[in-house]
């Protein structure tokens, strides 16, 4: 039978209305459920396809692979099922349908109890899976979708602060608070005030102990304060917020950071929202270095591996391009000459942003230069290349970092891995620094093979397997375990291929 002559199927209980509506949502919960034809150009796809969508009339369902192969069609070029289905992972599917509900649907998942009965197995392998694909647990997954959600309408002016929490899955306004304010650093009214008022300002709560200098030390790589100045306990940062020039000013203080946006014009309400984000990102609020100081603190010989570094944070880049940027242009450089390439691609298309300052270049601006124009800035041609192959494939829509973002670590790393100049050291750095990821291992990089010789009294540095297994003493927070290693050299190092 031929795939133009297919007719409406039901696949795993599904009727053809919901397969059909699954597809135009793109879900990649969905990917490996079913495969999608589409007659016009002959080709099958996986649900969550980037492509343009089809007409609704020209596509088919297909329980599988070979069922699609079998009426002639080919494989997508641009989703790649194939691929897909050489690496289907049951449990990775199975903890990444769960993600996607719990992101979009907190609120019906009371507990982690409800959250195994969903996907099928028991709390032990929940937490394994969740441990292994998304390096949290089960519990703190929830808490911070509940997060976001709660976040979500508390953007918009009308919504009622208990009705934010509820709606979320919090039971009852004090743990809504609570939770709410240790995550984002301010009281959900206050973090509904920023984003529906006009004030530019605000004072964030910061965990006992916070480093801000550990913000600072990545702040000051920029020695030509093009795009970061320090001064004491102040510093500056300039910002894309709704693809406009902001200077960011961060005053801290002993638990706290006042924090100000100053830009040519007033800040859009959603752009507040963005500046909150970047820098509750960039501070890492959503981490807690106490659980992993404890678990070192346990084990025989490794509690000295934080000692004098009690609370220290992994600082995250404000967004994925500028780690992106960050990771190409310091391959294979020392320090002061990868931060000169990127002071001076921030000199060249950064937009002002006053006083001197000008913000890192989004992907749409990087993507309009050519490579002769980087190579006058003493890039080498292939580094020129990467990254503006790189910018090109995000503008274009063929890379999308928000939806990177919620990958499992493993699938992230493998979409990072078909970035041309990217590898496996580069893939992990990103994943630590960009996306918050917090077992990973940046396999490669001198620094930490330095540091594993050091620290364990090692004869030789360790290969790649040989660093594997030294790390694996710290899983699940070999991210957070690199980074002290790191700083057992001097911060000078952290992050060096």
């Amino acid at each position: 039978m031929s795939a133009t002559s297919a007719k409406p199927v039901t696949i795993g209980g599904l009727p053809h209305t919901e397969l059909l509506r699954r597809f135009l949502a793109k879900e990649p919960g969905n990917d490996g459920l079913f495969v999608v034809g589409v007659l016009t150009t002959g080709i099958y796809c996986i649900p969550s396809c980037p492509a343009k969508l089809p007409k609704a009339q020209n596509v088919r369902f297909f329980p599988d692979e070979p069922a699609a192969i079998a009426t002639g069609l080919r494989a997508c070029k641009r989703c790649k099922p194939d691929h897909f289905y050489q690496r289907f992972d049951p449990d990775r599917e199975r903890v990444t349908k769960l993600a996607g509900e719990l992101r979009g649907h907190p609120l019906d998942f009371p507990d982690v109890g409800s959250m195994a009965a969903a996907a099928g197995v028991g709390k032990t392998k929940l937490t394994e899976l969740f441990r292994r694909y998304f390096h949290t647990s089960p519990a703190d997954f929830l808490m911070e979708a509940r997060i976001e959600v709660a976040a979500r309408r508390l953007q918009k002016a009308r919504t009622k602060v208990i009705d934010a929490g509820l709606a979320a899955g919090f039971e009852s306004s004090s743990p809504f608070h609570e939770n709410f304010r240790r995550s984002m650093g301010l009281s959900p009214g206050a973090y509904q005030k920023l984003c529906t008022g006009t004030d530019s300002s605000f004072t964030l709560a910061l965990p006992e102990g916070f480093r801000y200098l550990d913000l600072f030390l990545m702040f000051g790589r920029d020695a030509a304060g093009v795009c970061e100045r320090v001064d004491g306990t102040r510093g500056a940062k300039a910002l894309l917020l709704d693809g406009r020039p902001v200077q960011v000013h961060f005053s801290f203080r002993k638990q706290s950071v006042d924090v100000r946006f100053e830009g040519p014009a007033r800040l859009s309400q959603s752009a507040r929202a963005e500046g909150h984000a970047k820098v509750r990102h960039m501070l890492n609020l959503a981490s807690d270095p106490a659980t992993f100081e404890k678990r070192v603190a346990r084990q025989s010989g490794l509690g000295r591996l934080v000692r004098g570094r009690i609370g220290l944070r992994i600082p995250q880049t404000s967004d994925f391009f500028e780690g992106l940027t960050w990771v190409i242009v310091g391959q294979q450089v020392n320090l002061a000459f990868a931060s000169y390439c990127r002071s001076a691609l921030i000199q060249l298309v950064g937009q002002d942003a006053g006083d001197g300052f000008h913000a890192h270049p989004d992907a749409a601006a990087v993507a309009q230069l050519e490579v002769e124009q980087l190579k006058a800035l003493k890039y080498s041609g292939r580094k020129a290349e990467y990254l503006i192959d790189t910018a090109r494939m995000i503008a274009e829509g063929q890379l999308d970092p928000a939806a990177l973002g919620r990958l499992p670590a493993d699938q992230l790393d493998e979409e990072l891995l078909a970035i041309r100049g990217l590898g496996p050291w580069s893939t992990q750095y990103l994943a630590m620094r960009s996306f918050g990821f917090e077992d990973c291992v940046p396999v490669g990089d001198a620094g930490l093979v330095v540091a594993l010789k050091n620290f364990f009294s090692l004869e030789e540095r360790p290969d790649v397997l040989g660093t594997r297994e030294c790390m694996q003493v710290f899983a699940p927070h070999r991210s957070l375990a690199t980074y002290h290693l790191w700083k057992t050299l001097g911060d000078a190092s952290l992050g060096d291929e």
